[in-house]
């Protein structure tokens, strides 16, 4: 099988034990995580080839950062060295009533200073199959939204699918560009999106009529976004599919998650009950791991790839750090409906 090749940021996650606050935390736990990078180990964990495009710094962290991703089986050859510095978050996890926070350190990353030409992209995706993106990318700097267009346009001239994960991140867009400037353009260069209940709004403007997010009570109605599918690939004929994840919260550790998918038709999820959340980040990042292979793999089952995805996603929920750590018998053993948690012996 050819590879799969996804760029964007990793940084050093540095997250409070337990559920403690910040300011009760004598210790922090140091793991790696980003979006392209966290669906990058789950498609090597499935045994698909894969590269991990990024920039980092000429250092020790750097170093320990790319050994981490060699141990998952993550291709590293395209990463280049230079800037100073690798981008951190920290991580606050909350429990009931009381949500997650995250906190990020990366302005002057490696990455959010790079320039267009530094990639050579047609080397890079010469023997790739599928190239995937996140909105986190671009809205690190005018570079790094450069950047990302150079490598859709390339993808587009070698006949490479195209996928993204729009991820809007309010937080991030500083540099005097919002994303409804900058995400479209790149956007349009895709054949496969995704998104989660609120990415299409924030992004472009589409919602499904009368939904809002922290009213859901734990219940989303997945037939709400077959709307929201079609505006996207009306605004982006190239895209083949749309793909919407569910999450409905009920409170911080326990969430019901699904999802739907539209292509010639819309093609809805079971919806799982995640009674005792151990870590959502990286939800929507094993979803989308598991969409590229259930779609590569279960060629033409559009409903088999959706089930595959959100089965994923449903496991990293109790795994700790970004990277979903799981098998696909695992996965598949899950999507028969065997969520039991008795011991494999």
């Amino acid at each position: 099988m050819q590879k799969i090749v996804t760029f964007g940021e990793i940084m050093l996650r540095l997250a409070t034990p337990g559920y403690k606050r910040f300011i009760q935390s004598g210790s922090l736990s140091a793991t790696f995580g980003g979006g392209e990078a966290n669906v990058a180990v789950s498609l090597a964990n499935y045994g698909i080839p894969v590269e991990f495009v990024t920039r980092l710094p000429e250092n020790e962290i750097a170093e320990w950062c790319i050994s981490d991703l060699r141990k998952y089986n993550v291709g590293t050859r395209n990463i280049q060295r230079g800037g100073e510095r690798v981008g951190i978050y920290f991580l606050e996890t909350g429990a009931v009533a009381r949500p997650s926070k995250v906190v990020y350190d990366r302005a002057y990353s490696s990455i959010a200073e790079v320039q267009k030409g530094m990639f050579n992209w047609k080397e890079i995706l010469k023997d790739a199959t599928w190239f995937h993106w996140t909105g986190i990318t671009p809205a690190l700097s005018q570079g790094a939204a450069d950047v990302c267009l150079e490598a859709i346009k390339t993808a587009n001239e070698l006949g490479v699918t195209v996928s993204c994960d729009l991820n809007y991140r309010k937080n991030l867009w500083k540099y005097g560009k919002m994303a409804a400037d900058i995400m479209p353009e790149l956007v349009e260069g895709c054949d496969i999106i995704l998104g989660n209940e609120e990415d299409a709004e924030k992004v472009f403007g589409i919602k499904p009529k009368g939904f809002r997010v922290e009213h859901t009570g734990g219940e989303v109605d997945a037939a709400e976004f077959e709307s929201v599918c079609k505006q996207l690939m009306q605004q982006f004929p190239r895209a083949k599919k749309v793909i919407i994840t569910l999450r409905g919260s009920i409170n911080a550790n326990h969430n019901t998650w699904g999802g739907c998918l539209y292509s010639d038709k819309l093609y809805q999820s079971r919806r799982y009950d995640i009674t005792h959340i151990v870590d959502r980040v990286g939800g929507g990042d094993s979803f989308m791991g598991g969409l590229i292979y259930g779609l590569l793999t279960y060629k033409g089952d559009d409903q088999k790839a959706l089930d595959f995805a959100v089965a994923a996603s449903c496991l990293k929920h109790t795994v700790y750090g970004d990277f979903n750590l799981v098998t696909v018998p695992e996965v598949e053993t899950l999507m028969k409906g065997d969520g039991s948690g008795r011991v494999v012996r």
